[in-house]
């Protein structure tokens, strides 16, 4: 056994690694400055061996304190030159409880399809509208906040994107399942309402953890996985209430545009949706492509963080 005593104060941590030929010891400066030797006594050790591997000269030792000082005092000045937002946390607490309600709404319509599926087979496809339809209308109408968010510089997602989702849904609900009736007892309405609550179910809470600085490696690739085959689907179950809509709105006149009595006496509601069938489809590639983007982008960072 041997013992030492240092020139200066060293920390109490000390690590040391033993090999055939020698053992490594590794000693941490309480306070980082030049030393004029490691011991108290002028003559080294016989046993004692410097790394010279690490070795640093006064010189280099100076540069090296020189450059930490430098670098902690950029990272100060960068901190503050950045503006802290003294609404950040009404910001989130804002966008956290948004997120809350509508994942509880959609959790709610999804849950109670659900259960009706299993309890009552097809029986459930008819009646779908009268048991979820408030919920769905409550949810819907809130979502309009998502248009709004972006213009307040709320959040950083596109206002086209939200705008093209908020009000094609919305069209749906109010246009052609509301203000109908013979769509209410459709079975395409029960398939509609799935896609989108299951959808929603995993998007809110994603967003909402967001909000606290918090991730779910899983939920994160749900809600960036499952839109590629759910929203799709949704769109097409979209265009079939459309299509199931149109002969209606020509037997009603509902919403019909009255014309000179040149040139008839109406223009049928269903050439509207017809031309909006068409637009659909283009906010599906339109949509379809801001989505892929953002999931690209979102998992490249990741592997950037990986490695």
């Amino acid at each position: 056994m041997f013992s030492l005593e240092f020139l200066e104060p060293v920390r109490p941590e000390v690590n040391h690694k033993s090999t055939q030929r020698q053992v490594d010891i590794k000693l941490k400066k309480q306070e980082e400055r030049w030393w004029d030797r490691l011991t108290q006594q002028q003559k080294k050790p016989l046993f004692l061996a410097p790394d010279f591997d690490r070795w640093l000269d006064e010189s280099d030792a100076e540069m090296e304190l020189q450059a930490k000082e430098e670098e902690k005092i950029n990272k100060i000045s960068v901190e503050s030159r950045v503006r802290t937002d003294p609404y950040l946390g009404l910001k989130r607490g804002y966008l956290f409880m948004y997120n809350l309600v509508q994942f509880l709404g959609f959790s709610w319509i999804f849950v109670n399809m659900t259960v009706r599926l299993f309890i009552l087979g097809q029986d459930s496809f008819y009646d779908t509208f009268h048991t979820t339809a408030d919920m769905m209308y409550f949810c819907q109408m809130m979502a309009v906040l998502e248009v709004i968010n972006p213009l307040l510089g709320l959040v950083k997602t596109g206002f086209f994107p939200a705008m093209i989702q908020v009000a094609g849904r919305n069209v749906i609900l109010f246009v052609i399942f509301g203000s109908l009736e013979d769509m209410q007892n459709k079975p395409v309405v029960f398939f509609v309402f799935y896609l989108w609550s299951t959808i929603e179910i995993f998007r809110y809470p994603f967003y909402m953890l967001a909000c606290i600085s918090t991730e779910w490696k899983l939920l994160t690739w749900l809600r960036y996985s499952l839109w590629i085959p759910l929203y799709p689907l949704g769109v097409v179950a979209e265009a079939v209430a459309v299509i199931q809509s149109l002969p209606i709105f020509d037997e009603t006149r509902l919403f019909s545009l009255p014309l000179p009595a040149l040139l008839g006496h109406s223009l049928s509601f269903s050439y509207t949706l017809q031309l909006y069938l068409v637009l659909m489809f283009l906010g599906l590639f339109i949509n379809f492509r801001h989505l892929y983007k953002q999931r690209r982008r979102r998992f490249r960072s990741r592997k950037r963080k990986v490695q």
